[in-house]
């Protein structure tokens, strides 16, 4: 049997050993007092030792979630450890503090549960680079490290600081309606209205009423004066979505529009002037249309002073990861979760997904999948079923794999530190696959 003094000094080293780890760790007693307090939870949450040990662990970690969500209640009550579950606490000089705490039971010797044990972690740096990043790779409510989309970043005050018409080309769901935002804020008629109206959204007849506005009695059930979004643009900006979509009869009325500054409602005996700034935006090859008769080609020039084309996301890979981190971030929050990530085999699926949709289209997946998930981690079994069979068909027409960017390569390796087994992990394939890659693109570390 070992001596007294044995014990004490055994007891010593530990402590010492605790002491010198970056974590901070600490101790309670079946009654939820502290019985251990190491330096670096000392570091992290400002209490001393002495302060500590002997309070109720809620009184010195200060946390929403230490009456509602207790990890070490829920370790003893569910005898099995929780990990890294992420909340903030109120340090002692009432800061706030992101921490990183996993917790498990606290045995005896025989076995018996005596109390619980929790390390964490402050996650302040971590918190502190993703703003810096989200803040780097943000523009007006774009998000994007894509050199194509930074480049359009680039251009944007220049553009804005004219009065000329703008072109948006893109896809459904590429973010056409917050550049044009954007644009609207750099200008100097940001002090003005930004009016918005899709072509395509309303028949022609109440598409013009819309446009242009209407006089009482200027058609049946006419029986008020109706401004239209020109004149509601005065001083701003009106932005015709889907210009594309737009009929023949009012592309004719749009260009007197451009050419005149003026319009006339409908009903009404003389002009208006136009005060506005015109950006439009189409997903819709308007040349191929002026060839083929559906759209003026004298208008076309009219709108295309300045042409901007937003890539779809399948073009900007890189993109993807850092959309999904700023959107979970987001949605564990409005949505009461702790989600921590998606599983290797889930973010393997959406890198090689060619998203019809675009970005709107993967944050709608993201926000369907942080609903369904109970767990920390979104597994495949959240995929919707839909996504699952478009995946497999397009594996089998063209493998994926053998596409992948060396942009969004470089992103996967520097997400998980140059570890080259992880990274091929993520990406579903073995480590040979991902040293040919490797090569190929001239990365050696």
């Amino acid at each position: 049997m070992p001596s007294s003094s044995g014990i004490c000094e055994h007891i010593d080293n530990l402590s010492t050993v605790l002491d010198s780890v970056a974590d901070g760790v600490f101790t309670v007693d079946s009654e939820m007092r502290i019985t251990f307090f190491n330096r670096a939870a000392e570091e992290i949450t400002g209490y001393t030792k002495a302060e500590a040990i002997g309070q109720p662990c809620h009184k010195i970690f200060n946390s929403s979630v230490c009456r509602s969500d207790c990890p070490v209640k829920e370790a003893l009550a569910n005898n099995r450890a929780v990990t890294n579950r992420e909340f903030d606490i109120i340090n002692k000089d009432r800061q706030k503090v992101p921490i990183s705490i996993s917790a498990s039971v606290l045995r005896n010797s025989r076995g018996e549960a005596i109390g619980g044990v929790e390390t964490f972690r402050d996650l302040s740096q971590i918190v502190s680079l993703k703003k810096e990043i989200e803040n780097k790779y943000s523009y007006f409510g774009l998000i994007s490290r894509s050199p194509n989309m930074q480049r359009l970043f680039d251009v944007l005050p220049d553009i804005s600081a004219s009065d000329a018409t703008v072109l948006v080309h893109g896809e459904s769901g590429t973010g056409k309606e917050l550049i044009t935002r954007a644009i609207h804020q750099l200008s100097p008629r940001k002090a003005g209205p930004l009016v918005i109206i899709n072509c395509g959204a309303l028949p022609e007849p109440l598409l013009e009423a819309e446009i242009f506005g209407a006089k009482r009695g200027a058609y049946t059930g006419a029986i008020e004066n109706r401004p239209g979004r020109l004149e509601m643009a005065q001083g701003g900006t009106l932005f015709l979505d889907e210009i594309g979509d737009l009929p023949l009869a009012l592309q004719v009325k749009l260009l007197r529009v451009l050419e005149n500054r003026e319009f006339q409602p409908l009903g009404a005996r003389q002009p208006q002037k136009a005060d506005v700034r015109f950006v439009t935006a189409t997903h819709r090859n308007i040349e191929k249309m002026v060839e083929e008769g559906s759209f003026r080609r004298d208008l076309y020039f009219r709108i295309n002073v300045v042409s901007l084309s937003i890539p779809p996301l399948r073009e900007r890979q890189e993109d993807i990861p850092l959309l999904i981190d700023i959107t979970l971030d987001r949605l564990n929050q409005s949505y009461g979760k702790k989600i921590r990530g998606l599983s290797p085999a889930v973010m393997q699926m959406l890198l090689h997904h060619d998203y019809p949709g675009n970005v709107r289209e993967l944050l709608n997946l993201i926000e369907q999948m942080v609903i369904l998930c109970r767990s920390g981690e979104i597994g495949l079994e959240h995929l919707p079923q839909g996504f699952h069979a478009h995946s497999q068909s397009r594996q089998a027409a063209v493998h994926p794999r053998q596409n992948i960017s060396k942009t969004a390569l470089m992103e996967v390796l520097e997400r998980h530190a140059g570890n080259r087994s992880t990274t091929a992990k993520e990406l579903g394939v073995d480590r040979t696959t991902l040293w040919r890659w490797m090569k190929r693109f001239n990365i050696t570390s």
